[in-house]
């Protein structure tokens, strides 16, 4: 069964500046166990959530299948890291989310390129890796909350 194996909420933007600076510190919360997600806006408390110049983007989803062993999100900057999803093949879709509080709709606009920040966060090569694997921005259509654990996966055309 599908699931949805980390959740990221996070306040603020680490990565600014140069890649070979590191990023800035994460705070101690952005991985959480469950976000509220309003229709329109994004995930409650993100650094997108509301943002005009985010509205096509303010959810981000990648599939663990694209990332090497021990990566996770707050490596990559992404909000949702699904397992048995195929997520970048879902561009020009809805994608329904139901992990047990009803679903959610994200409306898939496009692919998440990866960025070089990726080689210092979870290592050398990762970049070039993520190419056409690096996830999907989205943005909401419904209001929910999504929780980390199974998931019941819609792809609606």
């Amino acid at each position: 069964m599908p699931e949805i194996v980390q959740l990221l909420a996070s306040p603020v933007h680490r990565y600014v500046g140069r890649p070979a600076d590191g990023p800035a510190p994460a705070p101690p919360d952005e991985l959480v166990e469950q976000v509220e997600i309003r229709a329109g806006l994004g995930i409650v408390g993100d650094r997108y959530f509301g943002r005009p110049a985010h509205r096509d983007a303010s959810v981000t989803v990648i599939a663990r299948e694209s990332l090497p062993p021990g990566a996770d999100l707050t490596q990559l900057r992404r909000n949702i890291l699904t397992a048995g999803v195929a997520v970048d093949e879902l561009v020009g879709s809805v994608l329904v989310l139901d992990s047990g509080q009803g679903p959610v709709r994200l409306r898939v606009h496009r692919a998440a390129p990866p960025c070089a920040w990726l080689d210092a966060t979870v290592g050398p090569g990762t970049w070039k890796a993520l190419r056409r694997r690096g996830g999907v921005r989205c943005s909401p259509l419904t209001d929910g909350t999504l929780r980390v654990g199974p998931v019941e996966v819609t792809v609606l055309r």
